[in-house]
């Protein structure tokens, strides 16, 4: 399976997407279609943990305080499952691959992925 899960609000997920070749790709706007329970553990399972899938770059970390709290897995997935913004993005997932992000490393290793 090929798909991406972004924001289409997002100016970075928009620069990353015109950079590949997204044909073939599901794409899912995670803002008016929200990820599922089943998504969001697909998601998990590849990456390892929900905390690396949790951005805390968002505007509601600072505003609810959480970089003060003690967060679990399990606290960090149901903050995913709540708040759209605290997926980190864009997540792309090719077969049994995930790439989680917007770092420069990450974004390189999936446009080497895709142009193979």
């Amino acid at each position: 399976m090929k798909k991406i899960y972004f924001l289409k609000t997002c100016d970075t997920c928009t620069r990353i997407l015109k950079s590949i070749n997204i044909e073939g790709f599901i794409l899912q706007d995670i803002k008016t279609s929200p990820i599922s329970v089943i998504q969001l553990e697909e998601m998990q399972s590849l990456a390892g943990s929900y905390e690396v899938l949790f951005s805390r770059r968002a505007k509601k970390y600072k505003q609810m305080d959480l970089k003060n709290q003690v967060l679990n897995e399990q606290d960090y997935r149901q903050l995913i499952l709540d708040e759209y913004t605290f997926l980190k993005r864009p997540v792309v997932l090719i077969d049994s691959e995930i790439f989680i992000g917007n770092n420069k490393k990450n974004v390189a290793l999936l446009q080497e992925k895709l142009s193979i």
